[in-house]
């Protein structure tokens, strides 16, 4: 695999564990942890866009201008 394919199978798994957060928050005793939780996953991802590189951001169907709108996102918006 080359670098390229190990960042869109790295963005792709935090996608997923996202989904899985919100699904388990309706299902979970204490949402107010799930919450939380998809708070801090929210931040560090969009704050990751702001490290990749421009052959990185193309691979994920991005530019640099999609990826700076998405990270400076507050962690409480979708």
């Amino acid at each position: 695999m080359n670098g390229l394919s190990d960042v869109r199978l790295a963005l792709h798994s935090h996608e997923l564990q996202e989904k899985s957060l919100a699904a388990n928050a309706s299902a979970n005793s204490q949402p107010c942890m799930s919450r939380w939780a998809l708070y801090r996953h929210r931040w560090t991802t969009r704050h990751a866009l702001l490290k990749l590189t421009e052959d990185q951001l193309r691979d994920i169907g991005l530019d640099a201008g999609q990826a700076m709108a998405e990270a400076m996102k507050p962690f409480w918006r979708m």
